[in-house]
């Protein structure tokens, strides 16, 4: 899971692993617009010949030149696949690398990517990828199984912090990847692991070349940082980076060694650039777009569907009404219980204070919190009436693994003080205030990301669904920055308002999230041993999934694991919006799903514009 700086998901080409994502939205500096469209022609760099194992692309061939500007609201904190941890980082990352296998999201297929090929033993456990001849990386140089024994190396390192190895074990055992030779390597897994193919194949694989160096030096951590000259950051995806201004642009420029071809042999990516430039909110991008100043907007909200939908009546774009996405807004609560020291002082203290932990890990105070919040007002007030409210850890819009029978938290504030007054927090002084058998007023902040008028809208809606209750919610949005170091770091919150989105539909793409030591295990991360005997049965629960290939088998102790969350809510869920997204209309082999959050651009190497730059 990877907090993100806009509403996106894992997208295909880059660190595709199906990881789930917490939605963010940053940056409040501001941009002057860029033109969009076309141009950009005269910046084209040669290609050098095709390898002789390119992979030939399905799609329509298409026109070269011009650039793609989208607007977005945060800058990158990396361009390390394996240490990124938000969406405003994969946005970009996406483009610079590429995986073994690509994801196609409409037929939701497994297709070749590096790899040309693969192949599983008898015993479900050893898997055998063929990588293609005369790849190379974007500096020219040869990409080989040496690079992806290095990748693994990587992801496995107790010294590297990353959200990628918790996908990657079983039993607390680590893949075996060795290399057979310059084009094969082998992986044998610890038993069986039914996602394999999606997951192993679908992570980003890095240059050895370039990192060996400082992975034995000990600075990979901030290797390929914004800091980093755009033209040492090598990766084998189908743009590299040419330049970055923080607050204003990231600009991508095609890869001249991109390993895809069209079926006239010509090289993708079709594109010269493709442009990200920072606007202060969700407002001035959707201004940017209908003004003509970007090309595509994937992530209009429901309450700007009116607006959008009078240009596109005009001609002026099309608007893609795309149904229930994967994302699902919720608020959760700080359960650690660890400690923290103070630098200065040296004062040992605990991260959260006592008595609203003990709030915090009760079971009814979180189903009275979620019996509280009046999710239809939400929908109608927030999104327009284009969403449903939602209870469960699994999106409607993932129709194979969503359980439809879960406990429902609808609006119900008798049932939420009953429950409040059986851990003993009644209104004591007839004044409306709430307060536990210590007199203590009931009061808790907060926090989600500024920038974004969702979460500010729905804050203060939640606010007012709790002061009814006698409940003081202090409401404090906090910048990007700020908030990931909150949840990464430092644990400094009481409760924090996001959404969840993932770049994979398999149970496997929440490992990160519902396992106690996961990464991004939000309200209680990176545990030695389970908390809680709920989150000990869903750490087996997990697991056991992982090695049936079973797909009913699956789906049952899947099912169990959302059972255990709705009850238990961790996070307490909110809404899941209708997906909509803009695209001018002269951009062609657009393939829109809702199933990433990169809707438009998850196939941006086979993106072109149908008008010759310049005419």
């Amino acid at each position: 899971m990877n907090y993100t700086c806009s509403v996106a998901w894992l997208p295909r080409l880059t660190a595709l692993v199906p990881m789930l994502l917490l939605l963010l939205t940053a940056c409040d500096k501001k941009s002057d617009p860029v033109t969009p469209g076309p141009p950009a022609t005269q910046t084209r760099q040669p290609a050098s010949p095709p390898p002789e194992g390119a992979l030939i692309a399905k799609c329509e061939p298409g026109i070269p030149g011009g650039r793609l500007v989208i607007a977005t609201f945060g800058d990158p904190k990396t361009f390390n696949p394996i240490t990124a941890n938000e969406s405003s980082s994969e946005d970009i990352i996406r483009f610079l690398f590429a995986s073994l296998v690509n994801m196609d999201w409409i037929t939701q297929e497994i297709e070749p990517g590096l790899a040309e090929s693969w192949s599983v033993a008898e015993d479900k456990k050893t898997w055998t990828f063929k990588l293609r001849k005369g790849l190379r990386w974007s500096d020219g140089q040869p990409l080989t199984a040496e690079d992806v024994t290095f990748t693994w190396d990587l992801i496995y390192n107790p010294k590297i912090d990353n959200v990628t190895a918790d996908l990657f074990k079983l039993d607390g055992k680590n893949f075996a990847v060795s290399k057979v030779d310059d084009l094969t390597v082998k992986v044998i897994t610890p038993d069986i692991y039914a996602p394999f193919l999606e997951n192993f194949g679908s992570v980003a694989i890095l240059p050895k070349h370039i990192l060996a160096k400082s992975v034995a030096d000990g600075t990979f951590v901030s290797t390929y940082g914004i800091n980093t000259k755009p033209g040492d950051i090598v990766g084998s995806g189908p743009f590299k980076l040419k330049q970055f201004k923080p607050g204003e642009l990231t600009l991508l420029e095609r890869n001249p060694h991109y390993f895809v071809v069209d079926k006239l042999g010509q090289r993708l990516p079709y594109l010269d650039n493709i442009i990200y430039t920072v606007v202060p909110d969700m407002n001035a991008m959707a201004l940017r777009f209908l003004k003509g100043e970007s090309d595509a907007n994937e992530n209009v909200r429901p309450d700007d569907y009116e607006r959008f939908k009078a240009e596109a009546d005009k001609g002026k774009f099309q608007l893609l009404d795309l149904g229930f996405g994967l994302e699902r807004g919720f608020l959760w609560f700080n359960l650690n219980t660890n400690l923290k020291t103070n630098a200065n002082t040296k004062a040992v203290t605990p991260i959260v204070e006592p008595r609203k932990l003990k709030l915090f890990r009760n079971q009814k105070f979180r189903q009275a919190i979620s019996y509280a919040i009046d999710r239809n007002s939400i929908v109608k007030s927030v999104y327009a009436g284009r969403a449903q409210p939602n209870f469960g850890f699994v999106s409607p819009g993932n129709k194979k693994w969503y359980h439809g029978n879960l406990p429902q938290y609808n609006y119900d504030k008798a049932k939420a003080l009953a429950l409040l007054a059986e851990i003993g927090i009644k209104d004591r002084k007839g004044n409306g205030v709430l307060e536990d058998e210590e007199g203590n007023k009931i009061e808790f902040v907060l926090n989600t990301n500024a920038g974004n008028s969702v979460r500010e809208k729905m804050s203060v809606l939640i606010q007012d669904d709790l002061k009814k209750l006698g409940i003081t919610l202090v409401y404090q949005p906090v910048d990007f920055n700020a908030l990931v170091d909150k949840i990464n770091n430092t644990y400094d919150y009481d409760a924090i308002l996001l959404g969840l989105g993932g770049g994979g539909t398999d149970p496997s793409s929440s490992m990160n999230v519902l396992q106690s030591s996961g990464f991004t295990h939000q309200w209680f991360p990176r545990q030695k041993t389970p908390s809680f005997e709920w989150e000990a049965r869903i750490d087996f629960l997990m697991n056991a999934q992982l090695k049936t290939l079973d797909f009913s088998e699956r789906k049952k102790f899947f099912d169990e694991v959302q059972q255990i969350l709705a009850e238990q809510v961790p996070m307490i869920y909110t809404t899941t919006p209708f997906s909509y997204a803009a695209v001018r209309n002269d951009l062609g082999n657009l393939r829109p799903t809702v199933l990433s959050s990169y809707r438009v651009t998850w196939n941006a190497e086979e993106l072109y514009f149908k008008k010759k730059p310049g005419k």
